[in-house]
């Protein structure tokens, strides 16, 4: 199903006063809010702060665990847990940047911080470059996120970095964020990257001293106990939580039938609509809904606990807009790596397309 055209909106701008009155969607942002209930859009700082101290609780059981076990065939379980946990906390620091785990400014930033400084995502950073993805969805030239390639950078993409996009994709995320990615400059760590306004430089450099300062931690735990313990204790969990982030947020927004725009064709509901959800089975509690990721595209102000609320409320009203996959993780990581390589050069509203020789 593909969607109808908009017309423009101004790129960038999110706010539910972008609507645009004249769209030939059957219905707008306000339709959309207003099918919802209130509650939804009401973060509790309470049950926010529980669900962290859960996963931080979590994390702490399977540490002692491991380390008391010993036990060589246990590691590998450990690490698919825990770096699974660790990807739990990225996402309560992800509901912090995006202010819905709390009301207060200044508690979203002190737990974001205590999520992502562990596994060594500079908060403010990050929470700013998710800031234009979620304002520019599916736009090609503004998105941030797992964007498109045209055919032609494709077909002149140097060796090394088609490689790290296609076949080293589910590791990609610690190089985005001290490079970004192709045709886009700038590092997250760094406050005078064009990522960041003058006024968010301030920010930025803190959250980078805090990655710093767990790097310096990581490097006496290696000198006190040698690097095995690293490797075991910190990095294998690290690198499966690195898989999870990269698998979810390709899967979100990588498959052959959603539409990518250029230029006027584009507008925030539209480009919204061009993700999908996506059932991740016994973890769908512990990773927090991410699963829901339509309802939180349209409304990121709304806390993960009240996404499927949300969800039911406004499929009524979306219909043959709304996507959810029906296949499997790997059918459709697949289906993402050998149909989804480029777009066209031309064309306002295009779709992937596989590689071609």
């Amino acid at each position: 199903m593909q969607l109808k055209s908009l017309q423009s909106s101004p790129q960038g701008k999110s706010s539910l006063a972008q609507a645009q009155p004249d769209s030939d969607l059957p219905f707008s942002l306000q339709d959309l809010k207003n099918a919802i209930p209130d509650q939804c859009f009401q973060p509790s700082a309470w049950r926010s702060i529980a669900y962290f101290l859960r996963d931080l609780g979590l994390v702490v059981v399977l540490y002692v665990a491991a380390y008391r076990l010993d036990i060589w065939w246990v590691y590998p379980l450990f690490w698919v847990m825990q770096g699974t946990l660790f990807w739990a906390l990225f996402v309560v620091g992800h509901d912090c940047g995006h202010g819905s785990f709390s009301k207060w400014s200044w508690l979203n930033h002190l737990v974001g911080h205590l999520c992502h400084t562990p596994i060594l995502v500079p908060y403010h950073g990050w929470r700013i470059s998710h800031r234009t993805h979620h304002a520019n969805t599916a736009n090609i030239d503004t998105d941030e996120s797992w964007y498109p390639l045209s055919e032609s950078q494709y077909r002149n993409l140097p060796i090394a970095q088609r490689f790290v996009r296609f076949y080293a994709s589910l590791l990609a995320y610690p190089l985005y964020l001290f490079l970004r990615s192709p045709g886009r400059k700038g590092s997250h760590f760094l406050p005078s990257s064009p990522l960041f306004r003058p006024s968010e430089r301030g920010g930025v450099l803190t959250s980078t001293l805090c990655c710093a300062a767990m790097v310096t931690l990581l490097l006496g735990l290696t000198l006190q106990w040698g690097v095995g313990f690293t490797v075991k204790f910190y990095l294998m969990p690290y690198l499966v939580f690195v898989v999870w982030l990269d698998l979810v947020t390709l899967l979100h927004h990588t498959t052959p039938d959603i539409p990518w725009y250029r230029g006027q064709d584009w507008n925030f509901l539209k480009g919204a609509l061009s993700t999908i959800d996506r059932d991740y089975g016994i973890v769908n509690n512990l990773h927090h809904n991410i699963g829901t990721h339509v309802a939180h595209h349209i409304f990121l102000g709304i806390p993960h606990y009240h996404l499927k609320t949300a969800t039911a409320a406004i499929k009524p009203i979306l219909g043959d807009y709304y996507r959810q996959s029906q296949t499997s993780l790997w059918s459709s990581f697949c289906q993402a790596f050998w149909q989804c390589r480029y777009v066209p050069d031309q064309g306002s509203e295009v779709y992937y397309q596989p590689h071609r020789p």
